[in-house]
């Protein structure tokens, strides 16, 4: 085991962090995992999900397949609901990445009751009426990251799970993976992604290692910039070079440059005065 393992599970246990399992990643090498708890093999990543949404945007741009300043209205066309709100003529991909369209909030698919909801989650999210004009406030929420799930659809021609399958989770190695989706099929997006420390890693090297895995292209150099550059998702935290991830009840996803390293880790961490690990993780010089 490195020696950062074995210093970061030290610290976690002597500060009492609520954590199942941690992975490390060094350049392009296979990923080193280590359990803390006894532990389902899976677990939901939560809002780290969304990075990968994020990657499935980008192959699709890649391949010229779709361009970030397309609108929802033009890519869906008439799967969009009679009666949505105008201002998503106006809301592009890129703003939807960047949480800068003004849904009103309330699409939270991992704590509300999906028996509440239209069944058409489309349909429910679009007719909601807009709290501000596109892109003039950043508004975090899931609703966007449906609607791009939708949109991967519409461009790949396949569900977004899928297409993750062909173009991220098989070539990366995943060893399992289960994405939650709406009563019409369509993956969540946003969260509720369940798959392994070890292989939630793996979309980290991708990007520090400016979008190769093992020798393979998973997404252009060009596209890994675009991220780093709007932080669709991936963004500095202010310790060193390092931007992360997180998700929530204690899921993080964490790429040091400087150090030429990524970590991950998975837990259930609800409560606030917890040891601050991702301070540690990007602070620590092998």
């Amino acid at each position: 085991m490195s020696t950062f393992l074995n210093d970061f599970e030290k610290f976690i246990k002597e500060n009492k962090g609520r954590v199942f399992s941690i992975a490390e990643m060094i350049g392009d090498e296979d990923p080193e995992k280590i359990d803390i708890k006894e532990n389902n093999a899976c677990q939901n990543i939560y809002s780290v999900s969304k990075i990968y949404t994020v990657t499935a945007i980008g192959i699709l741009c890649d391949r010229g397949l779709l361009r970030v300043d397309e609108t929802v209205t033009d890519i869906l066309g008439d799967e969009c609901p009679e009666g949505y709100d105008p201002y998503w003529e106006k809301a592009t991909v890129d703003m939807l990445m960047r949480h800068r369209i003004g849904f009103p909030g309330g699409f939270d698919t991992d704590v509300f009751d999906a028996s509440d909801y239209d069944p058409d989650y489309l349909k429910e999210i679009m007719l909601k009426k807009w709290t501000c004009p596109p892109d003039t406030e950043r508004h975090y929420n899931d609703a966007g990251y449906y609607i791009l799930s939708r949109i991967v659809n519409k461009k790949a021609g396949k569900p977004l799970s899928l297409f993750c399958w062909e173009n991220i989770f098989l070539p990366l190695k995943f060893k399992e993976a289960a994405w939650s989706c709406c009563p019409e099929g369509h993956a969540i997006g946003a969260t509720a992604l369940y798959i392994r420390v070890e292989d939630m890693i793996k979309i980290g090297g991708v990007y520090l290692n400016r979008g190769m895995y093992h020798g393979k292209r998973i997404v252009s150099e060009e596209w890994v910039r675009t991220v780093l550059e709007r932080r669709y998702e991936f963004a500095p935290n202010g310790i060193r070079d390092s931007y992360n991830k997180g998700g929530m009840n204690g899921q993080n996803l964490l790429v040091i440059p400087s150090e030429n390293r990524v970590v991950a880790w998975q837990g259930y961490d609800i409560h606030s005065g917890g040891p601050d690990l991702t301070k540690f993780a990007a602070e620590y010089k092998s």
